[in-house]
């Protein structure tokens, strides 16, 4: 259990550490947007701070983990950002406490749990919207605050997202392409567009979709057929699948913590690694 390559449009393989440059030189080595009172939301690894709705100019609010180095050096560090499913909705801008919402699930169930702990140092972002859906303009939006804000690698940001956040993962994806500025992403029981253009958008990026084989909310045919349009492209890097047999709509859970490893179907893709290094590996070159 996890306590816790070229693809087309510029993505490629590398397993360096951590960029001092992460793609773009950073004017400083102080994030200034980290709070001077950082001891209090110290969390194994590093910190995790809350940034509410409305007290910064992200489209969101959202958790923001940062390793304890952080502040302490030059390098611009890997994105990980997550997002939740429509039982995790909720606005902070006047009710702070809707936010812990945000980490219900996934990373930063991890993080706030102690249990977080993959082999690379992540920035993980929790975001939380109020909205049906993870609209692609919001999102993009969203994303290149993040990147004018905190010490990021350019070159490595990823997604990941469970039920109604991989249909968003699929939306932006499929909307944006090479603009979405994504080097991999890992989607777990949703569905994308089969239409054309999003699904030759798709082809451009690596993602392993995960899914439970008896959903009863988004049925599994649904990862078969988004993940089968995409190769059907034969992109440089094929879409993953990996299927849990007699697992409803919580895939998500043994994904992140990586409990779902020899659990999977062995007719498809193995869960033979845990996400984060699989991600890890993937570039995007500018």
């Amino acid at each position: 259990m996890l306590v816790v390559g070229l693809g087309i449009l510029g993505c490629k393989q590398n397993h360096d550490e951590p960029s001092k440059s992460g793609g773009e030189p950073n004017p400083v080595s102080i994030d200034q947007s980290i709070p001077a009172d950082i001891g209090k939301y110290a969390v194994k690894g590093g910190y995790h701070i809350p940034f509410y709705e409305g007290t910064t100019e992200g489209n969101y609010g959202y958790y923001l983990f940062i390793p304890t180095a952080y502040q302490e050096t030059e390098k611009s560090y890997p994105l990980l950002v997550v997002l939740h499913g429509s039982g995790e909705r909720g606005s902070s801008r006047n009710s702070p406490e809707t936010l812990d919402l945000a980490i219900v699930h996934g990373p930063g169930k991890l993080i706030k749990e102690g249990a977080w702990a993959p082999e690379q140092e992540f920035l993980v972002v929790s975001a939380q919207t109020d909205a049906r859906s993870w609209a692609p303009g919001t999102l993009k939006a969203f994303i290149d605050f993040l990147l004018s804000t905190h010490k990021i690698d350019r070159e490595r940001v990823y997604l990941t997202g469970l039920s109604m956040g991989a249909y968003g993962i699929f939306d932006y994806l499929g909307e944006y392409g090479n603009e979405a500025r994504i080097a991999a992403a890992v989607p777990i029981c949703g569905r994308g567009s089969l239409r054309s253009n999003y699904v030759n958008n798709l082809s451009g990026v690596p993602i392993w979709v995960f899914h439970g084989e008896n959903d009863p909310d988004v049925p599994v045919v649904r990862a078969y057929e988004i993940v089968s349009a995409i190769n059907a492209l034969n992109p440089r890097v094929k879409a993953k699948m990996t299927l849990y047999p007699s697992v409803g709509h919580d895939s998500w859970s043994m994904t992140y913590d990586g409990s779902g490893m020899g659990r999977e179907n062995p007719a498809l893709d193995r869960f033979d690694q845990d996400i984060y290094s699989w991600l890890y590996q993937y570039t995007k070159s500018r």
